[in-house]
């Protein structure tokens, strides 16, 4: 995942330089921040391997049309390499930033899939729902006419993944997605928390979308007496945790709790909220951290590995840190070859 902080630029050289330590993926987040799309066809261009994808682009700030241009026109400048990661966000940004209503998060990612696999398959679009394709005379101008991309994408099954906590979000990826991203995934309580859920989305699958891909990690470094790098995250997990939404409206906050953090999580909400966000980045439990990244001698780590592919993640998704972030790289990749 790019780091936020990092320049257009700075963050293309730095993907170069990953793809050579041989990352598969690199994905590029949106938020209140630079666009996506821009940062990744500047990737594309300085990269010829690893694979690009949005995580996320929040499914309110476009119309599902536009996700799908986009999309097939990033598909194109990396000759195949496009991954669109979609997602509702929070009302926090949505709201905050874009001015949008934040309603019906479920069914409109399930619309904007399948109109985004009829604009790359070159169907005259059509649909009805939330997005009412051509928009009906009662609502415009009655001039509308269907019609279907111009180009020839290099794919017409472009990978989609979502971003999805809730039972009902993660059900409908697992039933529509490609891939799927958890947040703050813990392998050892992943089928506790998720279990359900992703059961009743695979058994609506079809079979020609093959297996969901799941991706899961965090924080990574190797070595020994590396731990205090886990406090890494400790910040943004209390952002998330605590201050990424209101009271009773934070899904990151349900989902420690769900994990059975609740005191932990109620305390980092109560803090944050009032504007004691070191206190409550001092109230994330290192037990959060340790079981959420994987930072530690090899063994450790090793151990780590073996317990989210135990638990059915497909792609591990890393933030390399400490002395040697390209060694940890090359040490992983052996480790999951």
């Amino acid at each position: 995942m790019l780091d936020y902080s990092r320049g257009v630029k700075e963050s293309a050289d730095h993907v170069a330089e990953l793809e050579r330590a041989g990352i598969d993926i690199v994905w590029v987040a949106e938020a209140y921040g630079l666009d996506g799309p821009s940062q990744m066809g500047y990737i594309a261009a300085r990269t010829t391997r690893v694979e690009i994808g949005s995580a996320i682009l929040p499914i309110y700030s476009r119309t599902p049309v536009l996700l799908a241009q986009t999309a097939a026109g990033i598909d194109a400048l990396s000759e195949g390499r496009f991954i669109l990661g979609l997602g509702a966000s929070g009302p926090q940004v949505i709201e905050g930033w874009h001015g949008v209503p934040y309603t019906e998060p479920l069914e409109r990612t399930r619309e904007i899939i399948g109109i985004c696999r009829k604009v790359w398959r070159r169907e005259v679009v059509t649909n009805e729902g939330l997005y009412p394709i051509p928009l009906p005379e009662d609502r415009g101008t009655g001039l509308g006419k269907a019609l279907k991309l111009i180009n020839h994408p290099v794919r017409a099954d472009i990978p989609i993944w979502v971003a999805s906590m809730g039972p009902k979000n993660v059900a409908m990826t697992a039933e529509l997605a490609n891939g799927w991203f958890p947040f703050l995934f813990i392998p050892e309580r992943s089928a506790e928390v998720w279990g359900d859920a992703l059961a009743a989305g695979r058994q609506k699958r079809a079979a020609e979308l093959g297996p969901l891909e799941i991706a899961g990690g965090g924080l990574a470094a190797i070595g020994e007496g590396l731990e205090p790098l886990r406090e890494l995250a400790r910040p943004m997990t209390a952002l998330y945790v605590g201050g990424m939404g209101a009271r009773g409206r934070n899904f990151y906050n349900t989902l420690a709790r769900r994990y059975g953090f609740e005191a932990e999580a109620e305390r980092i909400q109560e803090l944050y909220l009032s504007g004691k966000k070191d206190e409550a980045a001092a109230a994330v439990p290192d037990e959060l951290l340790e079981l959420t990244s994987l930072v530690g001698p090899a063994g450790h780590v090793q151990e780590r590995v073996a317990a989210y592919r135990e638990a059915g993640v497909t792609v591990l998704n890393v933030t390399p840190v400490g002395p040697d972030p390209l060694g940890t790289l090359e040490q992983l990749k052996e480790w999951v070859s």
